[in-house]
């Protein structure tokens, strides 16, 4: 049964089963194809995490900070968000283009811009090398929004909560490995002397090897997305005419919609409406929410690397990059499993609002963890009582994270109608990207001058925090009680 333009994409009245309706039948996710997205999604957690273990230790060996340990903070931030910058001023256009040439060759080039980025992010050597890298990767890559859009196209109301529960899972199954990948295999001819010990070329580029994995992934997976993903949505015109100006149906507005019916993915026609349109309430308010998280937990996300590998006597715990690698690892996993196995419980406890509220409220003790945590340091050296401390934090964390499989549902339901997912999503991973391009410069610059000037007896970043944990609550507050009313 389809929705008509006017009826949210969420059920009302939810239950423990993924938010479906106890009086509505929920139609079978169409796996084969969810699968293939899923295994997609899979990219760019892998590309934008591999970095994070040795990134402090590249900034420091390409010369640009000249020595100076109070600079790192300012260059980790900024290669973080070079990428969300040149992602939020193309994501929406990559969305929109979606609309015309399809989902799938905007996926596949996403795939494309994502291997080649991260073979040149391998092959870089000087300041200027890396940073072109990080643009191209940001700018190629649309993928996520179109993945989520594709996601809304399979799914119907009664299905559309279990498919948006097993996307942090996956997405945190590649932030898992990531960091492994990159603080195990970076510097390999130190780590591996019998297998890279003689290798003129990876003593050169010490940082390909992790960085050729998940590039080499993207190469694989292209393959399978280009023979056996299937389009969910019914192009107006083919790239090459799209780009060479031989369009069909340019002047028609109408939008093929699909919907699973007893398995088979069928098409309507519905409209999409006008861009501002899109500009009301429901999509503000959802799209605002989801950024706010995403500012939030991209801040503590980017500087933890460097809080782990700054020395004790400055505010952090001194850890290797192998250290920090597996550390951020536990927690992905950790995310992954709980994400996939309690979910469902804790929506059905809390309700998807309160859920949002109590997720937001637990970064406040994630952060105040992080200047106890180097006190405990500084006071008894790296002992139990630390590593004790660490894992409270990482379990609050994953806690935090079950904000954003509750915030797609609302973003989703929020759009106008079918035709207008795409342009809804384009929207809020926008936003989404542009303060992820904020957040890292922001809080590794604050970490450094609470390093270098004592700003705020040395916890400015932490401030800064807790700041954007109070606009995220202010925006949860605003959310309706549950996705889809106003």
């Amino acid at each position: 049964m389809l929705a008509d333009e006017e009826t949210p994409l969420l059920v009302q009245d939810s239950d423990e089963d993924h938010g479906v309706s106890s009086r509505t039948a929920r139609t079978p996710l169409p796996w084969r194809q969810f699968s293939i997205l899923l295994l997609l999604q899979l990219v760019e957690p892998l590309t934008s995490q591999v970095i994070a273990p040795f990134l402090p230790q590249l900034v420091r060996e390409i010369g640009i900070t000249h020595g100076d340990e109070s600079q790192v903070g300012y260059y980790v931030g900024l290669m973080h968000s070079l990428f969300f910058i040149t992602e939020a001023c193309t994501i929406f256009h990559w969305s929109r283009l979606s609309d015309r040439i399809g989902r799938k060759p905007v996926l596949l080039t996403g795939l494309f811009g994502l291997s080649i980025s991260m073979y040149s992010f391998g092959l870089s050597k000087t300041f200027w090398g890396v940073v072109l890298s990080r643009c191209l990767n940001g700018a190629l890559n649309g993928n996520i929004g179109i993945m989520k859009t594709m996601i809304g196209e399979l799914t119907d109301s009664t299905n559309i909560a279990l498919a948006f529960s097993f996307m942090p899972s996956t997405w945190f199954l590649g932030a898992t490995a990531g960091p492994l990948i990159g603080g195990l295999l970076e510097r390999p001819t130190e780590k591996f002397p019998g297998i890279f010990g003689d290798s003129t070329f990876f003593n050169e580029y010490p940082y390909f090897l992790p960085c050729s994995v998940p590039a080499t992934i993207a190469v694989i997976w292209w393959f399978i997305a280009f023979f056996f993903l299937k389009e969910t949505t019914k192009p107006q015109a083919s790239p090459m005419e799209y780009f060479f100006g031989c369009r069909r149906n340019s002047n028609t507005p109408e939008h093929s919609s699909p919907a699973v019916e007893n398995g088979a993915l069928t098409h309507t026609r519905e409209k999409p409406v006008p861009f501002r349109e899109l500009l009301v309430t429901p999509v503000l308010v959802a799209a605002g929410s989801y950024a706010s998280f995403a500012l939030i937990d991209m801040a503590f996300r980017t500087v933890v690397p460097v809080y782990l590998s700054t020395p004790i006597t400055v505010g952090g715990l001194g850890l290797d990059p192998s250290a920090i690698g597996i550390i951020l690892a536990g927690s992905g996993m950790g995310n992954g499993v709980c994400q996939l196995f309690l979910l469902a419980r804790l929506h059905g406890w809390f309700g998807a609002k309160n859920l949002c509220l109590a997720t937001a409220l637990s970064y406040l003790p994630v952060i105040a963890l992080l200047p106890i945590t180097n006190w405990v340091t500084q006071a008894h050296g790296l002992n139990g009582l630390v590593w004790l401390l660490l894992g409270i934090q990482m379990l609050l964390y994953i806690f935090a994270n079950f904000s954003f499989s509750v915030i797609f549902i609302y973003i989703n339901a929020s759009a106008p109608n079918r035709a207008s997912v795409g342009a809804t999503n384009g929207i809020a991973q926008m936003l989404v990207s542009l303060m992820r391009a904020i957040a890292p410069a922001a809080v590794n610059s604050a970490f450094s001058l609470s390093i270098q000037k004592h700003v705020m007896g040395g916890y400015f970043a932490y401030w800064l925090m807790v700041g954007m944990v109070g606009i995220t609550l202010i925006m949860v507050c605003s959310l309706p009680r549950k996705p889809g009313h106003v």
